[in-house]
């Protein structure tokens, strides 16, 4: 049986954490299933926006468990199992494909610089052959801004060439959109997903399969309009919208900010939380965002 294509928004969901540092998980939980009544095609656990690379691997498989066990089907969930030691991403991909995840998001091993295409080959190889029968669907992450190591457009081709069932897409979080628009054109059967909104109606009509942003955390429905509504007369000033809390959050650090929006929506001081070396937003910054209109708009405060 032909596994559904990988379409629509995918949130990186956000991680609440309790103030002693441990993962809050009935407010994950809750948020994950919020995400999805507002229209999320599933849930990309375990990103960049989640602070996975804060958890260890026996948090990241927990909580992936949970969500689970809170009711939400494992088909709904694209969780992050990149990682810098092949074992570690063994054991959380495996364990994604043993419950049926939709498929997981894979970085590329990050800390050593200057690496080849051959090696990250290998890396990815092993990966899969480790897995054995379980090995789910991989969702490539490009993301140089912080890893630095990145999926090269001939590494991809090689990638889906060798395992044309298994390596089905990416996430590209470049910041460029020529080069979002250039995976479209050169894979046209390979989902490409923008990292962000900012530039979305543009890498929609050219062929992009969704969105995995880390802003859909608070702002799933706008997203979601944009998707189902590129072809209309709205698109563009939808675009727009998406673009103005994006750019109010981003000016503020992020993960930090999402969560101060987070923390106001659900009236609940434990999304404050992040773990160091982050740190929380100042009170200045989140007075400052939660005053910016396009913030006001979305929490309804306006």
């Amino acid at each position: 049986m032909t596994a559904p294509a990988m379409t629509g928004l995918w949130p990186p969901v956000s991680t609440p954490f309790a103030a002693d540092g441990s993962v809050a998980t009935a407010q994950l939980v809750q948020h994950s299933r919020t995400l999805l009544d507002e229209g999320a095609s599933g849930l990309a656990i375990l990103g960049t926006t989640s602070e996975a690379n804060s958890l260890t691997v026996d948090e990241r498989r927990r909580l992936i468990d949970a969500h689970v066990d809170g009711g939400i089907a494992a088909s709904k969930l694209l969780p992050g199992t990149g990682a810098c030691a092949v074992d570690d991403v063994v054991a959380l991909s495996r364990h994604a494909g043993e419950i049926g995840a939709a498929g997981v998001l894979l970085l590329p091993p990050f800390y050593y610089k200057g690496v080849s295409d051959d090696g990250l080959f290998e890396f990815v190889a092993r990966m899969i052959e480790r897995c054995g029968g379980s090995v789910p669907r991989i969702m490539l992450y490009h993301i140089p801004p912080m890893a630095v190591v990145g999926w090269s457009h001939d590494l991809i081709a090689r990638l889906i060439e060798a395992f044309p069932e298994v390596v089905i897409g990416i996430k590209d979080s470049s910041g460029d959109a020529d080069h979002t628009m250039s995976l479209i054109d050169t894979f046209p059967n390979f989902a490409v997903f923008p990292g962000a909104e900012s530039y979305l109606l543009d890498a929609l009509r050219r062929g992009a399969r969704g969105c995995i942003s880390a802003t859909a955390n608070v702002n799933t429905r706008g997203i979601v309009k944009l998707l189902e509504g590129k072809d209309s007369p709205e698109a563009e000033a939808l675009q727009e919208q998406l673009r103005s809390v994006r750019t109010a959050i981003q000016a503020r650090g992020l993960i930090p900010a999402i969560k101060a929006v987070l923390a106001a929506r659900y009236g609940d001081d434990t999304w404050l939380n992040v773990r160091p070396p982050l740190l929380p937003a100042t009170e200045q910054a989140r007075t400052e965002l939660l005053n910016e209109p396009a913030i006001k708009e979305l929490l309804g405060t306006a």
